[in-house]
């Protein structure tokens, strides 16, 4: 039996299959690393992940180009702590068996193993009893019929044997190795979807196909009563997201998450990761994740809904939650009927409190942003909130003047869908500029700026350094409006010079009277001017 494109195909598919109808007796043994009784589930979306990418490669796809696909797509479709696991699994075994010439009995025990080894290697802080420990008893397994077979080429059929009965002596075990499951009376479930995963190999690679895939249940006795479940321990949410950063950013990403908390696993490689943690910062966890790249893809999750009782039911109707933390410019977006979120100047607000505003908002509710560093972590109390049943949508609103302007066309009577694009549209046609004074010496995209100078950024980039607010607030009007445009709008902050809005208008007056121009008071601490262009 060769493991070629085919049969990676069927093996992935039969995964999903048998996952699919075992994941409710898996989701039952799930009290460790947290009792939220969704690892079988986990590992279905996992693997069924991996099983689509399969079924979509074209039929002369080779060895290389399946394993990469279903590695690929697992790494991407992971969910969970297992799930994760999982995926770097299927990494582990594509290093090895993606080429035509590692095949046969030797060559899968050599993938299992390598796979335990990254897989090991991904957790920060292994736990014996749990998927890894079965998964390196497989491996042992298999080199074990490997090394007894007189020619590896003859010797796949029972090496695959050998595997998945080496994971079901283990996952026994797992019972006696961890506390936890000693005192619930049951395997561990992450351990018991890996054996379903590897008893689907060995019938792929025998031809010999199971009536059932066994899943150990809970010990007699041990059940806790009807509707109850173990106490849960430890940090309140886990934290999920896909990561583009280089290894060593990664390294830096690691050490920074094992001090907000437990469960640790990082999976990937070549630029892109799956990233999970459980934490009681979840906002933490994102930040350390956009200080080693670009997280996509965030995921969090109340871990302790159990024991805390579901979310507060959504009110009926649509509304608008905008984030800022500015006095006036909170006030300018209740004016115009937004709920508003506050924030500390250059933090972003906590997850919890975010996710709570918007889930009581209504049942259809629009986020906005308005900071570069805050949309991340919006789409994250978005996805939260959603378990509650409401729709959310995020507008990329990257400045509180493209919230503004996405609020002026919000229209509650609009279908949802049409409302959300045409606020993001809104947003998206508003070009956005800001003054800050320099509190040191840096280098910027236009030169060399020192503590004291004025600094005029557009969309985020420098464009230009001067000594007098007035003077680079109108250079920076000035190039804004050089592509065009015909509404202004010009937001003073608490420290901006008296008469500055003023002083714009009447400049824009004189080279640019077809522009209508809107003056506000947001007392922003931090900018003295915020410039919006439509």
């Amino acid at each position: 039996m060769v493991l070629d494109a085919a049969a990676v195909r069927r093996w992935c598919r039969l995964a999903a299959d048998a996952l699919g109808r075992t994941r409710g007796e898996i989701d039952a043994l799930n009290v460790f690393p947290v009792p939220d009784g969704d690892t079988g589930t986990n590992l279905h979306l996992t693997v069924l992940a991996a099983a689509d990418a399969a079924d979509a490669l074209p039929s002369g796809a080779g060895e290389a180009d399946a394993w990469r696909a279903v590695a690929q797509a697992a790494l991407l479709g992971a969910r969970g702590n297992s799930g994760v696991i999982l995926s770097q699994v299927l990494r582990g075994m594509a290093d090895v068996l993606g080429s035509p010439a590692e095949q046969g009995g030797a060559a899968l025990a050599e993938a299992l193993e390598h796979a335990s080894v990254l897989a090991r290697a991904a957790v920060e802080h292994p736990v014996e009893g749990t998927i890894l420990s079965v998964l390196g008893e497989a491996a042992s397994a298999a080199s074990a019929a490997s090394e007894a077979s007189e020619a590896s080429a003859t010797g796949v059929d029972g090496t695959a044997r050998a595997a998945a009965g080496g994971a079901r002596r283990a996952l026994r075990r797992t019972t006696g190795q961890l506390d936890v499951l000693a005192r619930s009376g049951v395997v561990d479930a992450g351990a018991a979807g890996l054996c379903v995963v590897l008893d689907a190999l060995a019938a792929v690679i025998t031809d010999e196909y199971p009536e059932h895939y066994e899943v150990p249940a809970r010990t007699a006795g041990t059940a806790p009563p009807p509707g109850e479940r173990p106490e849960p321990q430890g940090p309140g949410y886990e934290v999920m997201y896909l990561l583009d950063a280089p290894d060593e950013a990664v390294h830096r990403l690691r050490e920074r998450l094992d001090g907000l908390g437990d469960s640790l696993v990082v999976v990937g490689g070549d630029g892109l990761w799956n990233v999970h943690v459980h934490v009681d910062d979840a906002g933490a966890a994102i930040e350390a994740g956009l200080a080693a790249g670009r997280p996509h893809r965030l995921r969090v999750t109340y871990l302790h809904a159990a024991s805390a009782g579901e979310p507060h039911a959504p009110h009926a109707g649509r509304a608008v939650v905008a984030v800022t933390a500015a006095d006036g410019l909170a006030a300018l977006f209740e004016e115009a009927g937004a709920r508003v979120v506050r924030r500390e100047p250059g933090a972003v607000p906590p997850l919890a409190l975010l996710a709570e505003a918007i889930l009581a908002a209504g049942d259809e509710v629009v986020v906005l942003p308005n900071e570069p560093e805050v949309l991340a972590l919006a789409e994250a109390a978005a996805e939260r909130a959603r378990d509650g049943g409401a729709r959310i949508a995020v507008v990329p609103a990257k400045a509180s003047v493209q919230g503004l302007a996405a609020l002026a066309v919000h229209d509650p009577l609009r279908r949802f869908g049409d409302d959300v694009i045409a606020m993001t549209r809104a947003a998206g046609a508003t070009r956005f500029g800001h003054l800050e004074v320099a509190a040191e010496e840096a280098v910027t995209s236009v030169g060399l700026c020192r503590p004291g100078d004025v600094l005029g950024l557009i969309e985020g980039d420098v464009a230009t350094i001067g000594a007098g607010i007035a003077e680079v607030a109108r250079r920076v009007l000035d190039r804004m409006l050089s592509g065009g445009g015909e509404l202004v709008t010009l937001i003073a902050g608490r420290n901006a010079p008296p008469g500055l809005a003023e002083g714009l208008e009447e400049h824009l007056r004189g080279g640019r009277p077809d522009v209508e121009v809107c003056l506000y008071d947001g007392a922003q601490r931090r900018y003295p001017l915020l410039i919006g262009v439509e």
